[in-house]
Parts: C-alpha cells; structure tokens; sequence
C-alpha cells in the first residue's frame, strides 16, 4: 500500500482508507460484530493504516472497537465530533465546550492519549462563522490533544471558509459524478498544503456499476431517501462516461471509479466504506498499485463525456 503525505501535518498515510459509517450498521444493514473485527483485522494485513469514524457510529461503539482492535503505533485514526446524541432530538453541537467533551469521549473509547486528526462533523457556515469551533480545535492542538484538525465538509464553501481559519485536514465528497468542490477548492488547498480525504468515492455504491434501473433499498437503508427511481435511472445511465476507461487492467466501473479519485494529486486519502472483508479486497485489488492509476490520455475526454450526460464535474 502507498503511502502519501496528509498535507502539512507530517503524517504518511495509506493512500486508500477504512471508513467505518458503513460498518455501524446504521447506513445500509447491520453488520455482525464478528465480522466487523474480521474487515478490522483485514485492512491491517492489507496495509493500510488510516482509519476513518466519528464519535456517533453506532453510538460510539465503532470508536471503542477501533481503540480495541487497532495497534496505536502503526495506525492513525481521523474521527469526527460535533454532533450531540445526548440531546432530545440530536442536534449539531460546536460550542467549545461541547467538544471538549466529546474529545475526552473520544480519547476515552479509543484509547488513545492523542487522536492523529479530529475534524468537526459537517458544520454550517453559519456554525464556522463566530471562529469559536475551529479555534477550539487549534487550542486542543496546541494543548498537545490531538496531532491535526480540519473540518468534515458537506460544500465547497464550509471547506473554504474552515481552509481561510487554518484547517489542516478537509474530508469533503469527490467521486466522478461529485468533482466540483475539490476542483473549485484545488489552488487554495495546494497553495496551503491542506491534506484532503475523499469520502463517497463510490458514491454509495452507485458507481460500481451493478445496479439495474429497478433496484430498491430497504427502507432502513439510507439510499432508499437519496434517489427517487427517475434520478437513479438516469445516474445508472450516467455511468456509460466511465465505460470508456475499462481495460484489462482496469476491469471494473468500481476499478474505474476509485483510479480517479488516486488519479488527483491533491488527493491525500480514500476513503473507503467496505463491510465485508470480500468487499475490501476487491476494492484494494482493483485499486491498483501505482500511478499512473488511469491513462491521461483517458481521463481527458472523460469531462466531456460526463457533460454530455448531464454531469457537471467543473
């Protein structure tokens, strides 16, 4: 597994990482706790080391398994707070002291005196606007809590706006279908040397190519709230602009869609959501090993292919 530089932060990561929303359960469908441990233990012989949750994934017991199951000196974990569970309903929470606490929670479960990046978990602009939050998370810095910080960021414009307070680290959606906000992002983040994860590399399973038209979702599956069958069937039309870019060393649109995302240099890590040790085999098999991770020569009319079908990636 390759290693890549998170940003300015000095911290070497594997270029493809395990994020864990999927194995909660709480995403698609349970998943045992057994096997859980079994995609833990995989991606460690696997090599990767950088492992991606937040404090509300399965209530915190995702945190907990990680701090149980991960060796803290050849793995790095990003975790994400700012979300209160305890709160009737839950509501986003940002104030400093809330995070505080959710940081010793944090140490707490992931037994780990110093968490490598915590970032806040999908603010608002309007929660960015005082500076208080991301202030907090440079003094927790400073106070030697945590190694990095940054923002888990839901727009270009959060990722902006925490970039200009001094974020280290920025998770944000880049996928074929989902470009924009990393493009419009790309001159401060290399300029800044901003670390960057990239999350939905698969676009929840859209861009792996195996879904017919037709396909329905548990009710209990959050996809079945993100597509209506119109919008789906026309996505899975969509994906015709990968085809091009299928070889035989490239043999999949899952192939497909993970290359792109190693194919940009800005790019420090992906995050990948597997819930089977099957799934995250596959997944790093077909990832390749090396750059070039896709032709030039191929991804140069994929744009224009995109455009064509209705996909604005600029």
């Amino acid at each position: 597994m390759r290693r890549r530089r998170l940003g300015k932060t000095g911290i070497d990561v594997s270029e493809l990482a395990l994020g864990t929303w999927g194995l909660s359960g709480e995403a698609y469908a349970p998943v045992t706790e057994a096997e859980v441990d079994r995609v833990l233990d995989r991606a460690l012989m696997l090599d990767i080391n950088l492992f991606e949750t937040a404090d509300v994934y399965g209530g915190g017991e995702i945190e907990r398994r990680l701090g149980k199951r991960l060796p803290a000196q050849k793995t790095r974990i990003v975790t994400k707070i700012g979300t209160d569970l305890r709160s009737m309903p839950p509501r986003k929470r940002f104030d400093p002291t809330y995070l505080r606490e959710a940081l010793v929670r944090s140490r707490d479960r992931l037994q780990r005196d110093v968490i490598d990046v915590v970032l806040l978990h999908n603010p608002t602009m309007f929660a960015l606007g005082s500076g208080e939050p991301t202030d907090c998370l440079a003094e927790l810095k400073s106070d030697g809590l945590i190694g990095a910080w940054g923002v888990s960021a839901g727009s270009s414009e959060v990722a902006q706006a925490a970039i200009t307070r001094g974020a280290e680290v920025i998770e944000l959606a880049y996928n074929v279908f989902v470009a924009r906000d990393l493009h419009a992002l790309a001159a401060d983040v290399a300029e800044r040397e901003v670390g960057i994860l990239a999350r939905s590399v698969l676009a929840h399973g859209l861009l792996a190519g195996h879904w017919s038209g037709d396909r329905e979702f548990d009710p209990a599956d959050h996809r079945c709230q993100r597509w209506t069958r119109d919008e789906l069937r026309r996505r899975i039309t969509q994906l015709d602009a990968m085809r091009p870019l299928l070889s035989s060393q490239v043999p999949t649109l899952r192939s497909v869609a993970v290359r792109f995302v190693l194919s940009n240099e800005l790019v420090s890590s992906a995050v990948l959501g597997p819930r089977s040790t099957n799934q995250l085999q596959q997944l790093v098999r077909e990832a390749g090993f090396t750059p070039p991770y896709l032709p030039d020569q191929a991804l140069l009319g994929l744009s224009e292919r995109l455009h064509r079908l209705g996909v604005v990636t600029q």
